[in-house]
């Protein structure tokens, strides 16, 4: 019987893992259930730190632009929005009042994203709020962050 358990594990799991294509991408798989922090981590080749921290920075300032419901349609689009955004502060990218996009690429430079990198993050992160939330939310999101 638990020959038989494992055997139907495996099967389930090898599409994921041809889909991975990589020992990178099987690491991804296994790391992230968040679509975002996934396609972070894919998109710009950031680490779990970097994309969890970022992700978090961005919805602190969302958060201080946006009434509570407008914020909480973004956050009901991101799995674990409390998680990220206590993870920016832990990790240092959020050491007071994100209010402005200066702000946001000094969190983006504590958690050691490049220049390049970080100029790329948060169109990454309104893409696929928009892939998971719809056209509302992502241009909801845009407009905090202006």
């Amino acid at each position: 019987m638990r020959a038989l358990n494992l055997a139907m594990i495996m099967i389930c799991a090898m599409p994921a893992v041809a889909g991975a294509q990589s020992l990178d991408g099987l690491k991804g798989l296994l790391s992230s259930t968040d679509p975002i922090v996934g396609a972070l981590k894919s998109a710009l080749g950031v680490t779990d730190n970097q994309a969890e921290g970022g992700l978090g920075s961005i919805l602190t300032l969302a958060r201080e632009h946006l009434a509570k419901g407008d914020f909480d349609k973004i956050a009901a689009v991101v799995p674990g929005a409390q998680k990220y955004l206590d993870a920016a502060k832990k990790l240092g990218a959020v050491t007071g009042p994100v209010t402005n996009s200066a702000g946001l690429n000094s969190a983006y430079s504590r958690l050691g994203i490049a220049p390049e990198t970080a100029a790329k993050f948060t169109p990454t992160v309104l893409d696929a709020v928009g892939k998971v939330g719809g056209e509302s939310v992502r241009n909801l999101l845009a407009g905090a962050l202006k």
